[in-house]
């Protein structure tokens, strides 16, 4: 199978790494930026394109995987291509392909990826989307190599599910810099408390979020919380980002 990757960022670079390791050929990778083009083509032993006008069009598969509101203008050029269009993105629906494209996808990796740490695609799940069936099977196909966690899912499910990633991934990672920003401001270091985000994660991946919570809201403890409130009295921002999570915490578990 011949490859078009539309992309050089973090999920492209991953998935790209994937692919070729999985013995697909992955014939041009494009990006606005040649320097990043070229970047990732020299890892998957590919064409660095940064012009649409040279896309393969007799590619098998082309990946885009971009930021979501560069995805329909990405699939504006792709309308004379011959193989299945597909894009990366949790919330984006399929229709912005199948408008532009003859066959359309989609090819979700529920993960979160850098370019500087390789992740185990084995162990990802990868939700699937297709405009008809004989497309379903070859992106089936496709996956079942890359990961043995292959869903296939509408798109109003796969938003609801990215939807809860970014509570889950997106918020709480914000919520570890908000974590240091207070440690920082007071010369303490992150490093003190890496141990219990390990732990409270290694917590959910046996049990439910909810049956582990722990902490002054799930006690109800008013001392403490308004303790904190006032430690926060010149960071409003934060105050009420704690006073909101308190009051959901405290809701969940009357």
């Amino acid at each position: 199978m011949d490859i078009v990757l539309l992309g050089s960022g973090n999920v492209a670079t991953n998935l790209a790494l994937a692919l070729k390791t999985a013995g697909y050929n992955i014939v041009q990778v494009f990006s606005p930026n040649l320097v990043n083009a070229k970047e990732l083509a020299k890892k998957v032993n590919s064409d660095p394109i940064n012009n649409f006008s040279e896309i393969d069009r007799a590619a098998d598969l082309y990946i885009i995987a971009v930021k979501d509101d560069a995805i329909a203008e990405v699939a504006r050029h792709l309308k004379h291509v011959d193989g299945l269009v597909v894009h990366t993105s949790g919330t984006t629906d399929i229709k912005v392909l199948s408008s532009e494209v003859g066959s359309a996808g989609v090819f979700y990796p529920l993960q979160t990826f850098s370019k500087s740490k390789a992740v185990d695609f084995k162990t990802i799940p990868i939700c699937l989307e297709a405009s008809d069936p004989h497309q379903l099977k070859l992106l089936t196909q496709l996956a079942e190599k890359l990961s043995g966690k292959v869903y296939v899912m509408d798109g109003a499910k796969r938003k609801v599910l990215h939807l809860a990633a970014v509570f889950a991934c997106n918020f709480t990672n914000h919520l570890y810099a908000l974590s240091n920003q207070i440690l920082t401001k007071n010369d303490l270091d992150f490093e003190l408390i890496r141990p219990l985000i390990a732990e409270t994660t290694d917590k959910v991946m046996a049990d439910l979020p909810e049956n582990v919570q722990t902490g002054p809201a799930v006690r109800h403890d008013e001392s403490t919380m308004n303790k904190h409130l006032a430690m926060l009295s010149s960071l409003p921002e934060l105050q009420e980002i704690y006073q909101t999570l308190s009051n959901s915490i405290k809701l969940a578990h009357k």
